[in-house]
């Protein structure tokens, strides 16, 4: 081969490798930015006052450490009774009701924890119609009986027991549907009973999904905020608040947030090694389902009000005190409430369209170039989900200020022209907080669709001529579209619901539905804030149905 025919060869692949190589940048900025945050946080241990975090540690930090791991105890053994009992109970048994309820006991997730917290306060407080009625009927005043106490560290457990629970009946469920029918006919074979096969058989292998739905339980009471700082319950999340607020030392927050942050990396490690040999567990080659027991009398009452009372307590009896108190407060449904809602929708929405593109710019470079880097910086950016949303706000508020202060400040003093705040407080925070704190999502459902195109439609596209972008547009965008749809309603519902970081990153004067329902109910007004509470829990209901009818599909 001539020196020009090589020249020109290796010039035609490196105008090849270019636009590969420009993604695969892109996508490794893309994943360096979204680490920073975090980055920050845990490097914030070694910078600060040591006399505030040795006051701290003096102060509250024990009953900080109490109050999140009785929290964390109490919800873990709430949604596993419930989430494992109701999913065996659904895949093994037929009784009135049975098929409805694999839907039903779903739909507690559609709603935030501080919503629900708001709606039983307003349920059994004392000014309640719970307590009024029994003072009224008994002819008693305060003091001459007993009531159990809705703000307190039982009542936050509760809470968060009735809308995380659908975590663990969701993975349990899944993990019986697929195990065999041979094995519960060996085990009763071998002389054990109906129990003794679900305590010896069927709940070990089914607990690598019992493991990672329970995780993700404890990552999302650990960064509860709305519903533990309503109630008065001194936690991590509302320690850090506070000291980022009311002693305005954000080192100190950082090195709380530190100290929480390593709570969730040891449960994340702690899941993964769950599941390190769950390959060895069912390895049976026939799938076959074994016929439901059809129940019958008090059994299948029992199995019933076993369902049903989930459903009621973290459903039904919410949803019928948020839609009282909005027929009770029609004007509320204003110009302002209108206002809010818009503000609510197009953040959301923007959020989700930038996750969405940054997602499928990882994805598709891994997919082009799979390399030690892409895959660590994919696995870093994942990590963000499990983080709570004041640790990430936290981080970002540091480093984005550190960035107007100095390098914007420079740049302005070096032109003459004063730009102000750019990133921090503004807009831009909010959405790189939540790009940051919901990436794994739409990452997850991008790299699951590529997954699914064979490479032979990329090798044909470049054959064509096309640049990687222009392939991600005409061909894959729309063979993604169904994921990426999805992908999106999910970042959007999961953007109107959170709370910390919206309370910590937002504008002045720019408030978020969940923000002013926050507001309301702080203040007392819990009628007030029924409309801002009941918009959430309806769109949340959005990514539910597509869930629900996903698994119907399935089954």
């Amino acid at each position: 081969m001539s020196l020009a025919v090589k020249q020109k060869v290796r010039g035609g692949q490196s105008r090849k490798r270019l636009p590969v190589n420009s993604l695969a940048a892109a996508s490794a900025i893309t994943a360096g930015l979204l680490a920073i945050p975090i980055l920050v946080i845990v490097a914030h241990v070694f910078t600060g006052n040591a006399d505030v975090w040795v006051h701290l540690s003096k102060t509250v930090l024990p009953e900080y450490l109490k109050n999140s791991f009785g929290l964390a105890a109490g919800v873990s053994a709430g949604v596993l009774v419930i989430g494992v009992s109701t999913a065996w109970i659904t895949t093994q048994y037929s009784f009135p009701g049975s098929r409805v309820f694999s839907v039903l006991l779903m739909l507690p997730m559609a709603f935030p924890a501080y919503i629900i917290a708001y709606s039983y306060t307003g349920l059994l407080d004392f000014a309640g119609p719970v307590q009024s009625w029994i003072r009224s009927a008994f002819n008693l005043r305060y003091g001459q009986y007993w009531f159990p106490e809705i703000r307190s560290l039982g009542g936050a457990v509760w809470m968060l027991i009735f809308v995380l629970y659908p975590y663990v009946f969701l993975m349990t469920r899944a993990a019986f549907l697929e195990q065999s029918a041979n094995l519960s006919a060996a085990s009763r074979s071998l002389g054990l009973n109906g129990f003794k096969t679900f305590w010896k058989v069927n709940l070990p292998i089914a607990r690598p999904a019992i493991v990672t739905g329970l995780s993700l339980v404890l990552m999302e009471t650990l960064a509860d905020y709305g519903t533990v700082q309503y109630f008065g319950v001194p936690t991590f999340t509302t320690g850090i608040f506070r000291t980022f607020y009311g002693l305005g030392n954000a080192a100190a927050a950082a090195q709380l947030a530190t100290l929480l942050l390593g709570f969730v990396v040891l449960l994340i490690v702690l899941e993964k090694y769950s599941r390190r040999k769950q390959q060895y567990f069912n390895k049976s080659e026939s799938r076959q389902r074994a016929e439901l027991t059809r129940l019958g009398g008090m059994k299948a009452l029992a199995a019933f009000l076993c369902c049903a009372v989930p459903v009621l307590l973290g459903f039904i009896i919410p949803v019928l005190m948020l839609l009282i108190w909005c027929f009770q407060n029609l004007a509320q449904f204003d110009a302002a409430f209108v206002s809010l809602a818009w503000n609510s929708f197009s953040l959301a929405a923007i959020a989700a369209v930038v996750a969405i593109v940054m997602s499928l710019a990882l994805a598709y470079s891994n997919r082009l170039n799979s390399t030690l880097w892409s895959r660590v910086a994919i696995q870093t950016v994942s990590t963000g989900y499990a983080l709570p949303g004041v640790i990430i706000a936290i981080g970002v508020m540091i480093s984005l200020a550190w960035f107007d202060h100095r390098v914007v400040s420079a740049v302005g003093d070096l032109i003459g022209v004063d730009f102000g705040l750019l990133f921090s407080g503004t807009l831009v925070a909010l959405i790189f907080a939540y790009s940051v704190r919901f990436m794994a999502m739409p990452l997850g459902a991008c790299r699951n669709a590529l997954a699914q195109i064979k490479p032979s439609v990329d090798q044909s596209a470049r054959s064509l001529g096309k640049t990687p972008l222009q392939t991600i547009r005409l061909i894959h965008v729309p063979l993604l579209r169904g994921s990426l749809l999805t992908a999106f309603l999910m970042v959007f519902v999961d953007v109107l619901k959170e709370l910390p970081a919206t309370l910590i990153l937002r504008p002045f004067n720019f408030n978020t539905l969940a923000v002013r329902a926050y507001e309301l109910a702080s203040d007392e007004r819990l009628f007030e804030a029924a409309p801002a509470s009941l918009m959430i829990v309806v769109v949340g209901l959005i990514p539910v149905y597509l869930l629900t009818s996903s698994i119907v599909r399935r089954s």
